[in-house]
Parts: C-alpha cells; sequence; structure tokens
C-alpha cells in the first residue's frame, strides 16, 4: 500500500531445515569460521557445518585462522575443514588489522554465491547456525543480507542469567542505530558476528576492521541494498565467552566511531573531527 514504511523481514531458523535448503537454493553456499583461540568449540562447529555438506545443503566449510595458539587451525583441519591462516590471505596488504580485515581477505578462498560468516566461539552451535541465514539468503527472493537475532544470557561462574549477554549491543549499538538508522531499530542484534549476503553484495562493501565490522556491514548494506533487501534471522539463543568490563569500552568506540562515520559521510553530522578507521574494498 502507497504510504506505508518497508519493515525488516524477520524468519525463524526452524523456516530453513536442511532438507529446503537443499532443494530450494538459488546459488553455492560457502561457510566462513573466522577464529582465534577456539580450541574449545571449534570441532563441534566444524562437524556440524561438514555433516550439512555431506547432505548437500552447503558446499564450502572454511576457518580462517587468527594463528591461534590453542591448536585451533589443527582441531578445524582434523574436523574436516579448509583451513586458512589469515596472515596468508593477501599477504600484500600488510598486517591483518582484526576480524573485519580476515572476513575481507577470505572472499579470496571463497567460492559460494552466498556467503555466511559464522562465529568460531559459540558453545551451543547447531546446523540451524548456518541454514537459517544462508537459506534466508538463498531460498527468499529478495534477500540478499541476513543478520542473525537471538537471546543472549549473562553467564556468571555456574549461574545463567536468561537475558544480560551483549552489553555493547543493548547499550550502544541498539540507541545509535534508534537515533540515526531508524529504519534498522528493529536489528535485535547488530553486533552479532553471523551473517549471510549474496557475494555480489560484499564485494560492493566496505569491510571495517577490528570490532567496526558487524555494524559497520550492516548500515553499509542497508545503505546497498535497502531495507526490502535485509532480513533478520531467529537463532533461539546464542552463548559464547563474556568479556570483562574493561574490554567493553573498545568496542563500545569502534562501535560509535563506525556509525559517526557513516552519519558524517552522509552529512548529518558536522562540526565533529572523525579519524575514519580503516576499510577494506575490493
Amino acid at each position: 500500500m502507497d504510504g506505508v514504511s518497508p519493515q525488516l523481514r524477520s524468519f525463524h531458523h526452524s523456516e530453513f531445515p536442511p532438507e529446503r535448503v537443499r532443494a530450494e537454493r538459488d546459488g553455492t553456499i560457502s561457510v566462513c569460521v573466522p577464529a582465534r583461540e577456539c580450541a574449545e568449540t571449534i570441532v563441534p562447529i566444524v562437524e556440524t557445518l561438514v555433516a550439512l555438506r555431506e547432505q548437500g545443503a552447503i558446499d564450502q566449510v572454511t576457518v580462517v585462522d587468527a594463528a591461534s595458539a590453542d591448536g585451533t587451525a589443527d582441531l578445524a583441519g582434523r574436523a574436516g575443514a579448509e583451513v586458512h591462516q589469515q596472515a596468508a590471505l593477501l599477504p600484500d596488504q600488510g598486517p591483518v588489522l582484526g576480524k573485519g580485515d580476515a572476513m575481507w581477505r577470505a572472499l579470496t578462498v571463497l567460492t559460494g554465491d552466498v556467503i555466511c560468516f559464522l562465529d568460531g566461539d559459540s558453545e551451543r552451535f547447531g546446523p540451524h547456525f548456518a541454514c537459517g541465514l544462508a537459506g534466508a539468503v538463498a531460498c527468499e527472493p529478495g534477500v540478499r543480507f541476513a543478520k542473525a537475532s537471538y537471546r543472549r544470557p549473562f553467564r556468571v561462574g555456574e549461574a545463567e542469567l536468561p537475558e544480560g549477554g551483549g552489553r555493547v549491543n543493548e547499550l550502544a549499538a541498539r540507541p545509535l542505530l534508534r537515533l540515526f538508522f531508524p529504519d534498522l531499530a528493529g536489528v535485535r542484534q547488530p553486533l552479532a558476528g553471523e551473517i549471510a549476503a549474496r557475494r555480489d553484495l560484499l564485494e560492493r562493501l566496505p569491510f571495517a576492521t577490528g570490532y567496526a565490522v558487524e555494524i559497520a556491514m550492516l548500515i553499509d548494506a542497508y545503505r546497498a541494498a535497502a531495507l526490502e533487501g535485509l532480513a533478520q534471522v531467529d537463532l533461539d539463543v546464542r552463548q559464547n565467552r563474556h568479556q570483562p568490563l574493561s574490554a567493553l569500552a573498545p568496542m563500545a568506540d569502534a562501535v560509535l566511531r563506525a556509525v559517526a562515520v557513516r552519519v558524517e559521510r552522509e552529512e548529518r553530522l558536522a562540526g565533529v573531527v572523525l579519524d575514519a578507521p580503516v576499510e577494506r574494498l575490493e
């Protein structure tokens, strides 16, 4: 209807079981897991993804390792993943500047029409992480970029609270989106590391380095594909290691800077001197 604002498309992972993804997907699917010191979690993640590959739901399982000292790369390779050291990808570009840079370099070895990035430290991983996100892009007409949403429990020792994880997400990222990019206010986890996108879209986007990559990519995908091209997929629950409070300030700083740089580029922010973060672009 004329005059009605577009809404962010939302799905539940159960809408994309492996059987549907295998039967209906439009294009090949690569799943990439950037990993740093993930020995405790990488094996079940890779084994789950390899099983999906054997079922024909996805085509490529890749781990890009950040020179982990705990044997992450070895474990991933023995579990069946294709493993690359991030520093060996595009070495002429100099030192790897964090996760976003590693993701950008990974495009050189990922072959799929649909690229799905998943975090390597998820403790409650299941096939729905890959099928839910990649399935939304590969099976749903018009979806070019899909972002994970989930509940984030907060664990303190042996005690676990049902909510409370994702503190930078709730206290920095979501308020910034509500203020400057209100179309994205419905994105529940703008800092989620789990995304899927059409390869041709990713090749047009800059990849922010460091902690800024997730929110920067979301905003840039929104500008490139419009709200109609975006979706979020509910994965139910995600549990990972919590960062100490002292480590959250640099994350919040990076998120704020990434948003501010984009608002400034759109000439909606004046009088603030910003040092733009390094971004990679094909």
